[in-house]
């Protein structure tokens, strides 16, 4: 008999937090390469660029879920973080239409993550 594991608030904090960090990881890491191609920053920036992007790559392997469930549901985090990245670094105030497009993406991520199984 399968037992079946519960969606409680924990373990939506705990996802969700994971792949906030997990996301922070992913764009610092592509970040700080674009910094040095386009930016003229110091070639410097490509250590802790790879650094992030390792790190990145195991957060994704603290869900114990499958791979392909955790990736398509980590995408909608992603681009919620990229939005907030948007505003917070490169200093541009999200449309109405990301924001929206926001709030698509994290209800295809909870669905994705916490439907019952």
């Amino acid at each position: 008999m399968k037992s079946r594991i519960r969606c409680s608030e924990v373990t939506v904090i705990t996802t969700l937090g994971l792949f906030i960090f997990t996301a922070i990881a992913e764009i610092v890491g592509c970040y700080l390469p674009y910094l040095w191609l386009k930016k003229g920053a110091s070639a410097w920036v490509l250590l802790p660029a790879a650094i992030s992007l390792a790190l990145f790559a195991w957060l994704l392997t603290l869900h114990p879920t499958a791979a392909g469930r955790v990736y398509a549901a980590y995408g909608g985090v992603y681009v919620t973080i990229a939005i907030v990245w948007l505003w917070g670094v490169d200093g541009i105030q999200p449309h109405r239409w990301d924001l929206a497009g926001v709030g698509l993406m994290l209800a295809g991520m909870a669905v994705i993550m916490f439907a019952p199984r």
